[in-house]
């Protein structure tokens, strides 16, 4: 299967398997029918119980029951799952690094590549002479190189002998060069040694020396030369020879006895090191046999068998296979010297058997060996490489003669390996056709099966190898295969196969010599290998940072994402190559530009009709992440994009359904904010007209950023707060101007609610802010009004007594803070005076934004700041305090010590919250006589009833002109000109981006295989969807009579009384949670505390307004509202201290004048991904948790505010929702007036709903609510009469109402310490009385009720923080 068809296959199987139904067991077509519309299909309870228990009694079912149970079972196991994305995994702890740090492909990327560059060749043979230690048998071997020596002259067969080996070496190493030295003297042999080395300069240089015919080498391994009569023998110590080779080195002894040199050599290297320290020398050994052994000399071998298999495997290896095989009767050995064909051409006999001969030698290697000795030994130098290989031949040859080659580095023995069996059936079939090619020089040859049967040896490996698996050990013969255009195609689908395992395969792959054959296929043209090979580059680069420009392989990247014809992942996967090759790295942003990327990227973001528009996630994701890489930091690439209206196509994408491709437009628009505007520009002066340019490119991404600042995802806010870090950077003064003039003393009727940001002024002391900033509250969308700010720019320029008092440090010693206060370090004029007149900002070069624009980003790095997530929060206050503003926590008493380090996060006395100190401006002045004040630290707020963070504004070293011109001051020039905004120094205070590194880890993991669901997640799920629907028939069945069993009654320990109860369904745990936001998790049945945890280190607790359980039927999360809207949702909350924060947002913005809080309401919507929240604002917000999107803003017709709301647990998108006034409105958020109908119930006095929910069962619009004054009303919302039944349950004191899912009951409870039950039909079931303990306490009021999902109990919290559990007297649970 190509790779192109296996990721198509891959891309259409939806990520998460669809569950299978259980009720499909007894369907006859197990058709699926999706309940679409509300009003469509309503089945009364009883026929849904009868279907269901139809189950047991009958096998078979007509189909349009099976249908209608399908239909059913749907509607009430919902399968939806949401939040379980490679996202919200440790979205919170872990900083990803990107691609760059593994080093992988540079660990095996053969960067020290050496060459041999000379040999010399030393040959003692003394042809005729024996020498005396030998006894030769006879018949005896005698060929040398070949050729028999007796067959000619003693002299001319020398000379012969040397001339052919040099030719044998040279087929290896043609640019060498070669030397070689017949039956030398000591001196001839120096001599030759030095020349070597001085020609070879720091190359390597192999020593070759044949002694067959000089006696064994001494003990101490001196070996024999002769003296110029030829009357003597003359011993040369290796210590000599190796003093005049040096490193590095290669040697070849083919003699007997060759291990001694071997010996003596190591005891050299030994001695050396250890009298030197490290030995840095490369020497390599390769030697005929062992210390005690003696050459072959059978006849069937050639007198230097060592020699041949080193230099002519092929004929070697073929002649010693001839004698074993059945061919040997059948074949003339003649035949074997007249193979036809080249070693180096693959397409003939000679050329491939040459090729099958080293995919099998590198193939044993590979397995064998250590993978840093095999870099060594087979990827470094061919030479040295092709001697090893040969050497294993020599190996498995020599041992059939009783004699062991040896080698240093050692190698383990290797002459048994199964893959020899593989060469010699090659070997074999190649000779059985040699006699017909010999014959006839036009028969046709017929290749090999060898590697196409090796390349289905590897993909069967791929169908069941693993990690954990012994490697594949055809891998080094995949990558032989590459060479070949008839096997490539397939060796590279096979190879990104195996590449997508994971990163052990790419290193796996790395360490085999991958890399130089893949990137020379990027030279290729052909159109079959580009989806496969951008698919290995992308295995490559997700793991190691490579620069592919310098071999222009950018260029092919581009050219593929340009292409159509590719599916959009693999072109994702291009655009992902490219961001990955300009990352950080400018000559390859300036080459990308040079070939047109900008306008490629553009271009397909535009798409130029909406159906053309590319609608790939991963696609517009990677695009945006490669603009902003190719933008980041450089400013010539800026530009090109601006002018292309870059921004303005980037800013479509930020309404995107996928929060990765928010993110990453968000990302590609803030690397275009230029860092330090105000000082980048002095030496261009003719750049003003792209200066206005790029200003009013940065208002609009401004603007563009603004509207997602609220963004649900947090992925998408910690993105903003980087933008936005970048903007403060280069507006510093602008903003920090806009900063100051916000909090002036105005009158504002809610300051005792209010943070505390506080200014320095001349003689204001501290002032009180003008605007009340709700907790997580955001800039609204450009449609809407501006919070009531009083930005009226008189106010800004009201005598410029913002920032007039500049304290300056004596002597020149400052604590300050470069991050906050860089601006009035260089700046040469008081920032307010000089920069407000006539109300407007002035910038000192080009003109600035807006005055509202620049009060509209203050404000939302306010709101970052206190984003319930607390990496965007940490981000949010280095942003605050790049303008000067610090936050500071209205609990803590101990203010933050001068010595804290900007940018550094300090805890603060009582509290967790990490803020960020700014030092500079808290230190006392003794200054001259013309600074007379005095800048101590001030005091910290009072603490609030409220206790929300303050915000503290610091204009602490904005100098003014008259100081800073003044002589007398004594300031140093060099202080001030130190510490410009863009100074390398201050830029590293910068928050950095992480949806790059984030999003290169997608890349990492396997994509051709989809990742299903495990086994055990499916079968948790069937097995609680079963346990769920037997539950279901049981509650429908169920006649409850009084419920007042109590089986757990549990105290909290909360100081507040307990708030909200949540009942787990499949386990026995109750989860609850008080007003100071902490989490409780209680096993019941084991009366164990699992967990306990506080859901924010924010000091100003709201108070937790629901708990909700969110992906029921599979790994269930807490999902914690709090009152003031904000969503914080939990996983692993059952386990003590492990749990994680899986995502974050503010469900609620703004909300209505004159209002102190915002009292959230929210309820959860499984079917439709869909939680729904609202309060003291004039909407309802509908969140889609599967996008972390606002889907929907419902407006409320009236001025009442909602008091209670409920999502129906079985119609996908209806909810209901009870108001202040009394009324009660039933909303459809998939209708196109939302509204689906009103009623006012509650009509007696005006009281507020506080209760409301979905009457059990199938039926649409039937409604329980409940008001304050204690009645509830039974509704039918389809009907035109409004109650069909009213209970008055309690007198005017209804405090918490509870309907259970299932069951027909309901439950309320009231501030008189009691609950009553009773069933739809209104009759009362029981009342459940707290009586005084026997200490005689009183109990407090009921202060919430909630059912568990399938079973009768009911969970009962108080406000003396004890939580009970009732059952059913005759069914007690479990």
């Amino acid at each position: 299967m190509a790779l192109g068809d296996l990721m198509a296959a891959s891309r259409f199987s939806p990520s998460t398997a669809a569950v299978s139904n259980h009720l499909d067991e007894f369907s006859s077509n197990g058709n699926h029918v999706r309940e679409e519309d509300g009003e469509g299909s309503v089945y009364s309870g009883n026929d849904v119980n009868n279907i269901i228990n139809a189950r047991d009694s009958s096998e078979t079912a007509s189909s349009s029951c099976a249908v209608m149970t399908t239909t059913t079972s749907m509607a009430y196991l919902p399968q939806t799952v949401v939040l379980n994305e490679l996202r919200h995994d440790g979205f919170e702890e872990c900083v990803p690094s990107g691609p760059s740090d593994s080093g992988l492909v540079s660990k095996w990327r053969p960067r020290d590549r050496m060459k041999t560059g000379c040999v010399a060749l030393v040959l003692c043979l003394n042809i005729s002479v024996d020498p005396p230690d030998v006894i030769k048998i006879s018949p005896c071997a005698r060929m040398e190189c070949w050729i028999d020596p007796f067959s000619m002259a003693p002299q001319k067969a020398l000379e012969t002998i040397g001339r052919t080996l040099n030719q044998q070496y040279e087929r290896w190493q043609p640019k060498a060069r070669y030397k070689y030295s017949l039956d030398p003297t000591v001196e001839e042999v120096k001599k030759l040694c030095t020349t070597c080395r001085k020609y070879a300069k720091s190359e390597r240089v192999l020593f070759h020396y044949n002694g067959h015919g000089v006696p064994k080498p001494t003990p101490s391994g001196e070996i024999w030369l002769f003296n110029k009569s030829y009357t003597q023998y003359i011993p040369l110590p290796v210590s000599d020879l190796d003093s005049w080779l040096k490193t590095p080195s290669i040697y070849v002894f083919d003699c007997s006895a060759a291990g001694l040199i071997v010996n003596a050599f190591i005891e050299l290297q030994d001695y050396s090191t250890s009298s030197s320290g490290p030995s840095t020398r490369d020497c390599i050994l390769l030697a005929a046999c062992e210390a005690h052994e003696t050459l072959p000399q059978s006849a069937e071998f050639p007198a230097d068998v060592f020699t041949s298999c080193l230099t002519t495997p092929i004929k070697m290896a073929l002649r010693w296979f001839c004698t074993r095989s059945l061919l040997h009767e059948s074949l003339d050995y003649s035949l074997i010297d007249r193979i036809p064909g080249r070693q180096t051409d693959r397409k003939t006999l000679l050329g491939e058997l040459n090729w099958i001969f080293t995919a099998v030698t590198d193939t044993i290697a590979w397995n064998v060996l250590p993978h840093d000795l095999f870099q060594r030994l087979f990827r470094q130098d061919l030479l040295v490489a092709s001697l090893f290989r040969n050497f294993l031949l020599a190996e498995r040859i020599m041992r059939s003669a009783n004699c062991s080659p040896i080698s240093h580095p050692m190698l383990p023995p290797t002459h048994q390996h199964h893959m020899w069996d593989a060469w010699d059936m090659a070997a074999e079939i190649c000779l059985s056709q040699l006699p017909t090619l010999v014959a006839d020089p036009n028969a046709e040859f017929q290749p090999s099966p060898f590697f196409t049967e090796q390349l289905t040896a590897f993909e069967v490996w791929l169908d069941h190898g693993s990690e954990h698996k012994k490697p594949p050990e055809q891998l080094p013969i995949v990558l032989q295969v590459l060479l070949s255009q008839c096997h490539r195609f397939r060796a590279l689908v096979l190879l990104g196969r195996f590449l997508d395992m994971g990163p052990w395969a790419v290193d796996l792959a790395l360490s085999v010599g991958i890399f130089p054959y893949v990137l020379k296929l990027l030279q290729t043209t052909t159109p079959e290998l580009r989806q496969i090979l951008v698919f290995i580059w992308t295995k490559i680069l997700a793991l190691d940072k490579v620069d592919l420009v310098k071999d222009d392989g950018h260029t092919y990247f581009i050219r593929f994402l340009d292409s159509v014809e590719a599916y959009p992942e693999q072109r994702a996967m291009a655009a992902f190559v490219l961001a990955v090759i300009v990352d950080g790295h400018r000559r390859g942003q300036e080459a990308c530009i040079e070939a047109g990327l900008i306008n490629v990227c553009l271009k397909h973001l535009q798409g130029s009709s909406p159906n053309e528009a590319q609608t790939e996630p991963l696609f517009l994701q990677w695009i945006c992440l490669c603009l902003g890489k190719l933008w980041e930091d450089f400013l010539e690439a800026q530009l090109i994009g601006l002018q292309a209206d870059g921004p303005a196509i980037l800013a479509h994408l930020l309404s995107e359904p996928q929060p990765e491709v928010r993110a990453a437009a968000v990302f590609a628009l803030g690397t275009v904010l230029d860092v330090g505007l105000d000082t980048s520009r002095d030496g261009h002066g003719d750049e003003d007209c792209d200066d206005d340019e790029k200003i009013r490119a940065e208002a609009g991404i401004i603007r563009s950023l603004l509207n997602v600042v609220s963004d649900g995802s947090p992925l998408v806010r910690a993105e903003v707060a980087v933008a936005l870090s970048r903007f403060a950077f280069g507006h510093n003064k602008h903003l920090k101007s806009v900063a100051a003039a916000y909090w002036k003393p105005q009158s504002s009727s809610v300051l005792t609610s209010l943070p505390s940001f506080a200014v320095k002024g001349s003689g204001s002391g501290y002032t009180t802010p003008t605007h009340y900033m709700p907790h997580g509250s955001i800039v609204p969308s450009p449609g809407a009004p501006l919070f009531r700010i009083g930005n009226d720019s008189q106010a800004v320029a009201r005598d410029g007594r913002v920032s007039t008092s500049s304290p300056l440090a004596s002597s020149g010693i400052m604590h300050g803070s470069p991050l906050s206060d860089d601006s009035s370090l260089h700046s040469d004029s008081g920032a307010l005076n000089e920069y407000i007149s006539n109300g407007v900002l002035n910038h000192s070069r080009g003109r600035p934004l807006d005055n509202a624009l620049y009060s509209q980003c203050v404000l939302a790095m306010c709101n970052l700041a206190k984003d319930p997530s607390p990496r965007v929060a940490g981000l949010g206050r280095r942003v605050l305090a790049i303008i000067g503003i610090e936050q500071v926590v209205a609990k803590s008493v101990k203010s933050v010590g001068a010595s804290a380090r900007p940018g550094e996060l300090t805890k603060t006395a009582s509290t967790s919250l990490a803020g960020l100190a700014r030092s500079s401006s808290w230190f006392e002045l003794s200054g001259g006589g013309h600074l007379p004040l005095t800048f101590r630290t001030p005091p910290v707020s009072p603490p609030r009833p409220s206790y929300l963070t303050g915000i503290r504004r610091v204009c602490s070293l904005e100098f003014r002109p008259h100081l800073m011109n003044s002589p007398e001051t004594g300031l140093a020039d060099p202080l001030l000109g130190s510490a410009g905004p863009s100074s390398v120094s201050e830029r590293s205070f910068l928050p950095q981006s992480t949806i790059y590194n984030w999003s290169c880890g997608h890349f990492s993991k396997p994509l051709l295989t989809a990742v299903d669901d495990s086994e055990d997640i499916i079968a948790r799920r069937e097995k609680r969807e079963k346990l769920a629907l037997d539950h279901i028939v049981k509650c429908q069945h169920s006649s409850v009579s009084k419920l007042h069993n109590q089986i757990a009654s549990w105290d909290t320990k909360f100081e507040t009384g307990t708030k909200t109860a949540l009942l787990q369904p499949f386990s026995p745990v109750v989860i609850a949670s008080d007003e100071n936001e902490k989490i409780r998790v209680w096993n019941y049945e084991e009366a164990t505390l699992l967990n306990s945890f506080h859901n924010h280190d924010y000091p100003d607790n709201k108070g937790v307004s629901k708990l909700c359980l969110v992906n029921e039927f599979d790994e269930n999360l807490l999902l914690v509202a709090s009152n003031d809207g904000n969503i914080r949702i939990w996983k692993d909350y059952t386990s003590r201290g492990q749990q994680k924060l899986v995502t974050a947002f503010a469900s609620i913005q703004g909300h209505r004048p004159g209002v102190r809080s915002v009292n959230a309401v929210v309820d959860w919507q499984q079917q439709s991904g869909y939680l729904f929240s609202s309060g003291e604002i004039s909407s309802v917000m509908a969140w889609d948790l599967d996008k972390e999107q606002l889907v929907s803003t419902i407006p409320l017709t009236s001025d009442s505010s909602i008091s209670a709301l409920a999502a129906s647990q079985v119609h996908e998108g209806q909810f209901a929702a009870g108001f202040v006034d009394g009324y009660v409105r039933l909303y459809d958020i998939r209708t196109p007036e939302m509204l689906v109908s009103a009623t006012r119930p509650h009509t007696q006095q005006v009281e507020r709903v506080v209760g409301i929910g979905f009457q059990p069962g199938l039926e649409p619009a039937k409604i329980v609510s409940a008001s304050q004054a204690g009645n509830i009303q039974f509704l039918d919302m389809r009907c035109a009469k409004d109650t069909y039944l009213t209970i008055d349950a309690h007198r005017g004191s209804l405090t918490a109402l509870a309907v259970h899912r299932h069951a027909p009951i309901i439950a309320s409870g009231s501030a008189k310490q009691l609950i009553k039950v009773f069933n739809l039909e209104g009759d009362p079931l029981g009342t459940i009385r707290y009586y005084p303990t026997f200490m005689a306490q009183k109990i407090g009021s009921v202060s919430c009720l909630t059912f568990h999902p399938y079973q009768v109990l009911l969970a009962a919290g108080a406000a003396d923080a004890c939580v009970s559990i009732y059952a059913d007297e005759i069914s007690p649970p479990r």
